[in-house]
């Protein structure tokens, strides 16, 4: 296989890593297994244009990239669009679609991983076509993003000691608001503090999907909260017994459209760790295998040797 691989200087670890030498490794890594590896560092600003370069360029058979989440979604938006299959490094500060993916989070492994791998399909959601891997949020998460990013963290230690003060200061005024659920069966009307739509139903205690072929989106709503009860429900997520919160309901279902009467001017929502406009009406619909990905084979300490 002829793989391009597209790391962002500016994104996650790669940021203080030298990457003359990690680009080296990575391509004799590659070369052990019989694959052709091209690695080309570009800057964060340029990662898309990069990306979709080399996922239509003749003779290319996968595309890797390596940044934090932005990088990775954009990959897979791209991925989605054009057909090439895309190969993921977990370079992040949280790696969260590596992590679903099953992909080794030290980097060494990582690379003998998906070297050794083979090309597979897994699902992928979209937000009124825009496309996502892990997760589309309004109300709380939203918010909680749009305080973090005016702090500064370097690493994921950093950052969920920054989630965890943006916490605090939204809990001040916890958001509030009404949104209809249209689905096949009908539509429901609540007042809730939150909504989160993942990419396949969350695993159990944890963060991320543990698989991506259920063909079902989780759907998680959080009740209007007050500010006592915002503080309880972020310790049940940060203590992996968010499921047992009377405050929170989930479901699986395959497409919902959200609906927000009362839409506030300047809303946002939020799109894996991205704040974007928030519309009034947000259909969110699963796609089944339409994504085709490196899938990585696990790893022994031998062969890692």
């Amino acid at each position: 296989m002829h793989i391009i691989a597209v790391l962002n200087r500016d994104g996650g670890t790669l940021r203080t890593m030298d990457l003359d030498a990690f680009s080296a490794g990575a391509v004799a890594t590659f070369a052990r297994h019989g694959h052709e590896l091209e690695c080309r560092t570009v800057a964060g600003s340029a990662v898309e244009a990069a990306l979709r370069k080399a996922a239509t360029s003749q003779g290319v058979d996968a595309v890797m990239a390596g940044g934090g989440d932005g990088t990775i979604s954009a990959a897979a938006a791209i991925a989605y669009e054009t057909g090439m299959p895309l190969a993921v490094l977990p370079v992040g500060t949280m790696n969260l679609f590596a992590r679903a993916l099953k992909v080794p989070l030290v980097l060494d492994d990582a690379l003998e991983a998906l070297a050794a791998g083979a090309v597979g399909a897994v699902d992928i959601a979209t937000a009124n076509d825009r496309p996502f891997v892990h997760q589309f949020g309004v109300g709380i998460h939203a918010r909680l993003v749009r305080i973090r990013e005016n702090m500064s963290y370097g690493s994921r230690a950093g950052k969920m000691l920054a989630s965890l003060r943006a916490i605090g200061a939204a809990a001040i005024n916890p958001p509030q608001f009404d949104a209809e659920f249209h689905m096949p069966k009908g539509i429901e009307k609540h007042r809730v503090s939150g909504i989160a739509i993942s990419n396949n139903p969350l695993g159990e205690g944890m963060i991320h999907a543990d698989r991506l072929d259920t063909g079902m989106l989780g759907v998680y709503v959080a009740a209007a909260v007050s500010t006592s009860e915002l503080l309880r429900l972020a310790m049940d997520v940060f203590m992996g017994t968010w499921r047992e919160s009377p405050m929170v309901s989930e479901r699986e279902i395959g497409e919902v459209t959200l609906h927000f009467p009362k839409r506030k001017r300047g809303a946002r929502a939020v799109i894996d760790g991205e704040l974007i406009k928030l519309d009034r009406s947000v259909t969110l619909k699963m796609h089944p295998g339409a994504l085709k990905v490196v899938l990585p084979k696990p790893v022994t300490p031998a062969e890692t040797a």
